[in-house]
């Protein structure tokens, strides 16, 4: 590859495509941060909006040293040794992977704040005889609510806080056994299905489809259930994050399926996609 025959050993036409688009997310994320803080969250002060910002705040930063840890860091080993190499390598896909799980906990506090809404002061609950009766009059205390928010808040913190004490052996990359022989070998790998380490198996594919997946469909209940402007806009939410968790988890398979040239341009682009409808579902003046 023309990038192999000048300076790199990793870093191919392909990764530069990709490490591209993901620069162009990184913009749009950033953009969106400064929109839905200084338009929305500045002008009616609702809590809702400022956790809306930030949880693309934190994506932005997570993706960052995403980009390093997957582009760049690897090149090192001109100038550092194996064990420094795959050392540095830990520490940025450790903080990649913390406030990733920081702005999922963001995504928790709006998913708390659609689920469990202010409750009106003059309205009296009364618990019925029926298990259902009885779970809305629980589900309607206070206390329960705000337990049941910081919950979903405190959970992807700890989650993060995890990925960051946890051994490398959990989170590192199967490649790192041919990369770095003289450091990495397969027995010192925790290894799952399809090949990944136990930490990440449970990250991306149970933990992380556990705590978002159900963001669309919550979007997708409220357009049922509402009218006009905000049916629109619930709808575009719900088809937005589809897309964008989509395009997170084709990112995984297509790679493991040996196909990362499809990945390198299909998951990034999805992503932009689904940042488009996001913002789209957003702009709406009657929200505010």
């Amino acid at each position: 590859m023309i990038f192999q025959d000048m300076f790199f050993q990793y870093f191919t036409l392909w990764s530069g495509i990709e490490s591209g688009l993901y620069y162009a997310i990184i913009g749009f994320y950033v953009l969106i941060f400064f929109y839905f803080l200084l338009m929305r969250y500045r002008t009616s002060k609702k809590i809702y909006w400022l956790f809306f910002s930030l949880l693309f705040l934190f994506l932005a930063v997570g993706r960052v040293f995403f980009i390093i840890y997957y582009f760049y860091a690897p090149e090192l080993v001109i100038v550092m040794s194996d064990a420094e190499v795959v050392g540095l390598l830990m520490i940025y896909y450790r903080f990649a992977t913390f406030f990733t799980w920081i702005g999922i906990a963001c995504l928790m506090v709006i998913l708390g704040i659609l689920i469990f809404p202010p409750l009106a002061d003059n309205i009296e609950s009364k618990s019925g005889t029926t298990v259902k009766d009885k779970l809305k009059f629980f589900l309607r205390r206070k206390y329960v609510r705000l337990t049941l928010k910081l919950a979903l808040f405190i959970i992807p913190i700890f989650i993060g806080v995890a990925a960051l004490i946890l051994p490398d052996s959990l989170f590192m990359d199967p490649d790192f056994v041919d990369r770095y022989p003289s450091v990495v070998n397969s027995s010192s790998l925790d290894l799952t299905f399809f090949g990944y380490p136990a930490g990440r198996a449970v990250l991306n594919f149970i933990l992380l489809p556990i705590f978002v997946a159900i963001i669309p469909f919550l979007y997708l209940s409220l357009a049922k259930r509402t009218f006009g402007v905000l049916r629109r806009s619930y709808a575009l939410n719900a088809v937005g994050f589809l897309i964008y968790f989509l395009g997170r988890a084709l990112q995984g398979i297509l790679s493991s399926l040996g196909w990362p040239h499809v990945s390198a341009t299909l998951s990034p682009l999805l992503i932009l996609l689904s940042l488009l409808f996001i913002v789209i579902a957003n702009n709406y003046e009657q929200l505010k």
